[in-house]
């Protein structure tokens, strides 16, 4: 048709609605109106996880007549998700179909982008107090006929004598405030000084807490830490989807969108920006009362008392992410990142003022940004180093930071190598036919009986587990990242799959089926009666090999990195991020994500990129431990190692082709742990 100008777009169940230019896809126009449409492969027409409904009719109530040939023609690459006759009610790719003219589009449920839950918490590790803010009180003397020098030189002059601090500078936002200050106080100030150098606030009388957030920067989850740079007591955790989701799963998608598109950069910075500046005020609104109703405040006995802190509150900032997030924040071209050799456009840790960044905390405050260590292995990873500190310690650790992107570190304090390796989004659900986000609905816990191949799991928001419910309580959607860390092990020790991860040919149940529409065997993990989407909830061939991609790149980085120190085995495995919590360690053990390992010793250590974030908010010698460890990490490329692809290709076998798990013996059944 390819008409120009703006059409009227509905979507539903959402209710929005709005006018968009002509010739944008359903999903831009989707982004545009607020409305979250899965995308999990950044658009590139892989993942089919977008579909929609283009309705056909006059629509009286909102005025305007849909139908199908108000989109661009159909494309070939749409027909591997949608059936011919989905075709005929309608059904496009969101990421295809662009906007030719006037459309209402019903978004099914499995295509909504659900709220996820974020498991970011802070755990209790030791830090030493020695923030880069420290806070100083003093008492000026008032200014007199006799010496009425200036006000700021009052207060260096007690600051020098009393506190040792010489040749400081002060923030100009921050003198203008002052005099205010130092009458209101009557010359009785706290003044905070960044680094021994910079005043950057001052607030009248004595002001004994302060505050600070630490910030990690994930690809698919942000998470923040709002901490008392007085006591380093956590006050607050917040965490959101990172909103550059919508630009695609994975770091690659993410510097496509950004070379592809002329203001790609400046949108994704402008919206990670937005993201943390709502992380600060949902963060800062957590030590507000909440609100209730006038009478309940007047019964309870003593009110507990509430900080009540506001963004300005906040004196500093530290933030980690990976190389590809760094550069985005900072509008720095990630274009080369991506191309071999991979190179960032800075290793060393910046400091710049948060209003430069357009971040509201203080205006005077300066966030530190920590180092890269090199293209694919981020600040984030830095963070890890420093929360852990393998650089001291005599025994050989494996850290494996499972995110959208898999990192590994290898060593202890005589040596430390890095690499990453694709792990890809598949065990984050994303390229899986019922993958999904761990949001309500979703499979988080799988079992399956040796003996019978029956079926038993749990879903987030369900305490009760399958076998305990009627069939119409589960609610199933999906399934998320720890269930099918969970599903592999499962499907492979109770023998529905063999080492090779092909389906075993003997099966127990009716559950292992030849799927009628493309003839793939499949098995079913939830009955269509447990779902709130109307069908079964299969693992289908595809799925398995997907997911043995996933574990067979991460083994197959911890063995040649193992080879390159010559070291046969590793004394401690480190699982960190969100998957850290979750992992359930003996199924990842006999799945094979990593080399053989006593089971006690493999440890989940949560959200370690935030901890390091926070250690080097609380400590600024972390900041330089951290620029250390950045240039002191050997990072090597994997893909280059000889005789990679035959490594590979063991490594998708389970546990492995030939490697030896002697810690799975009496774990796993040994016909089935010694399967030829």
């Amino acid at each position: 048709m390819g008409m120009s100008g703006n059409v009227k777009i509905i979507f539903q169940p959402a209710g929005r609605r709005g006018e968009v230019e002509t010739g944008i896809s359903i999903i831009e126009a989707s982004r545009r109106l607020g409305v979250d449409i899965e995308s999990l492969c950044g658009e590139k027409r892989v993942c089919g996880k977008c579909r929609v409904r283009i309705e056909e009719g006059f629509f009286e109530k909102y005025g305007i007549s849909s139908t199908g040939e108000h989109a661009s023609p159909w494309q070939e690459e749409e027909g591997k998700f949608i059936t011919p006759s989905e075709r005929k009610e309608g059904f496009r790719l969101g990421c295809c179909a662009r906007v030719e003219g006037e459309m209402l589009v019903f978004v099914p449920e499995e295509s909504r982008a659900g709220k996820q839950v974020v498991s970011k918490a802070a755990r209790d590790i030791p830090i030493e107090w020695n923030p880069a803010v420290k806070c100083f009180y003093v008492e000026a003397e008032k200014p007199t006929f006799q010496d009425p020098t200036g006000d700021l030189e009052r207060v260096l002059k007690r600051l020098d004598s009393e506190c040792g601090l010489r040749n400081l500078t002060i923030d100009c936002l921050a003198l203008r405030r002052l005099p205010d200050c130092l009458r209101k106080g009557d010359w009785k100030v706290t003044v905070a000084v960044w680094m021994n150098k910079e005043i950057i606030r001052v607030m009248a009388g004595r002001v004994e807490d302060y505050y600070g957030i630490a910030i990690d920067v994930g690809t698919t989850t942000i998470a923040a830490y709002l901490c008392n740079l007085a006591t380093m007591k956590v006050v607050d955790t917040a965490s959101m989807m990172n909103p550059q989701c919508k630009y695609g799963e994975d770091v690659m998608s993410r510097i496509t969108y950004s070379v592809m598109h002329e203001d790609g950069l400046e949108r994704m910075s402008n919206d990670i920006v937005e993201g943390l500046n709502s992380l600060v005020v949902q963060a800062c609104e957590s030590t507000h009362p909440p609100k209730k109703k006038a009478k309940e405040c007047e019964t309870s006995a003593a009110p507990p008392t509430y900080l009540c802190l506001k963004p300005d509150d906040l004196m500093d900032m530290t933030i980690v992410g990976n190389t590809a997030m760094h550069h985005i924040l900072l509008k720095l071209n990630p274009e080369h990142v991506g191309l071999a050799p991979f190179p960032p456009v800075v290793h060393k840790s910046l400091d710049i003022k948060a209003r430069d960044l357009g971040i509201r905390v203080n205006e005077s405050a300066y966030v530190c940004i920590l180092p890269n260590e090199a293209g694919f292995v981020g600040a984030d990873n830095v963070g890890v180093l420093i929360a852990e500190e393998p650089y001291k310690s005599e025994t050989m650790q494996l850290i494996i930071d499972i995110g959208t992107n898999g990192e590994l570190v290898l060593g202890n304090k005589d040596k430390l190598i890095s690499s990453s390796c694709a792990t890809g989004p598949a065990l984050e659900g994303a390229q899986l036919s019922f993958g999904m986000r761990a949001a309500p609905g979703a499979i988080e816990r799988i079992k399956i009986d040796p003996e019978t191949h029956e079926v038993d799991y749990k879903v987030v928001g369900r305490e009760t587990w399958r076998s305990y419910s009627k069939p119409g309580e589960m609610g199933t959607k999906g399934i998320c990242g720890s269930g099918i860390l969970d599903v592999l092990a499962e499907l492979y020790s109770s023998g529905v799959i063999l080492k090779s991860g092909r389906f075993n040919p003997n099966q127990k149940t009716s559950r292992f089926r030849k799927n009628a529409g493309n003839h793939q065997p499949e098995f079913v993990i939830a009955w269509a009666e447990e779902t709130s989407i109307g069908k079964d909830i299969v693992i289908t061939q595809k799925d398995v090999r997907q997911i043995q991609l996933a574990k067979g790149a991460l083994y197959c980085g911890c063995k040649l990195m193992m080879r390159r120190l010559g070291i046969r085995n590793v004394d401690v495995v480190k699982i960190a991020g969100a998957f850290g919590t979750h992992v359930d360690r003996q199924k990842a053990l006999i799945m094979g994500l990593f080399p053989d390992c006593p089971i006690e010793n493999i440890l989940a250590i949560g959200n370690a990129a935030g901890d390091g974030a926070r250690a080097a908010l609380l400590n600024r010698k972390k900041r330089e431990e951290a620029d250390w460890v950045a240039r002191n990490v050997e990072y090597i490329e994997l893909t280059v190692e000889k005789d990679f692809e035959r490594e590979f290709m063991q490594a998708m076998q389970i546990p492995h082709m030939k490697d030896d798990f002697p810690h799975l013996k009496g774990v796993v059944p040994d016909e089935i742990l010694h399967q030829k």
